[in-house]
């Protein structure tokens, strides 16, 4: 069992949903950010997915999209994030995943960014704009390195599409829960009951769910077999921090 799977599986063992936030790397600032991993870890984060900044995240809303921004004028790079979490490698006991377009991990080059990747602790990748057509070698150098490449399926991802998916995945599957880019939301669409239920046949693996979270009453309304395994918060936790807020505050509404 991959370690991420197990770190999942442990949370949902003792009878809780796995928590899953989202940091874009060196935000709000760069002499912040390993303050804010680290609080993240000790409140409670089962893993913590940390964004690679890109100057075109096609993928995400303006939240996520302007702390890409200011990170990126901040001087902050793949190649950093990668020195910076292998200087602190042991201080969290969180899983650590990168999400990230697939331009910067190109730019590095894959082998070598596996390598430096597995060094820093790093157990997960998730690129949302590369097709799994085009994932073949990617996930098989990460593998290699014990890195999983996490499946993202959605609203418009058949059963079939899932299983292919579903062959090949290791971790956790990340379902987004809209069509769109990511963003807090009052309400979760209607339609994420029968993207859960598809996901739950087409997959054996720990179901994440993202896109939108804000609050744990989101997740309340959906039936108790359909529930996720984790749930994935980004924006609105980037909010809180921007505005001053502590990664343990943010924390403590999804663990009471």
């Amino acid at each position: 069992m991959h370690i991420l799977e197990r770190k999942i599986r442990l949370a949902r063992k003792s009878g809780r949903l796995a928590l899953i936030p989202f940091v874009t790397a060196g935000f709000p600032s760069r002499e912040r950010f390993w303050g804010i991993v680290r609080e993240l870890d000790e409140a409670g984060a089962d893993v913590i997915e940390i964004g690679v900044p890109f100057s075109d995240p096609v993928a995400d809303g303006p939240v996520v999209e302007e702390a890409s921004v200011r990170a990126l004028a901040g001087g902050v790079t793949l190649r950093g994030i990668l020195e910076e979490l292998s200087a602190h490698r042991g201080e969290v006991q969180s899983g650590l995943v990168l999400m990230g377009y697939m331009n910067p991990f190109l730019q590095y080059g894959l082998e070598r960014f596996a390598e430096d990747a597995a060094r820093a602790g790093v157990q997960g990748v998730i690129v949302p704009d590369l097709p799994f057509e085009e994932a073949g070698d990617m996930r098989s150098i990460l593998r290699k390195r014990g890195i999983a490449l996490i499946a993202l399926v959605g609203p418009n991802t058949s059963e079939e599409r899932m299983g292919l998916y579903s062959e090949v995945s290791e971790g956790y599957v990340y379902v987004v829960s809209v069509m769109g880019t990511t963003g807090e939301r009052g309400q979760l669409p209607q339609e994420v009951p029968q993207v859960l239920a598809r996901t739950r046949r087409a997959f054996a693996l720990p179901v994440a769910l993202g896109f939108g979270l804000k609050s744990p009453e989101q997740i309340a309304f959906l039936p108790e077999h359909l529930r996720p395994d984790a749930a994935v918060f980004g924006s609105s936790l980037l909010k809180h921090l921007d505005g001053g807020g502590s990664p343990r505050g943010f924390m403590e509404k999804w663990t009471r």
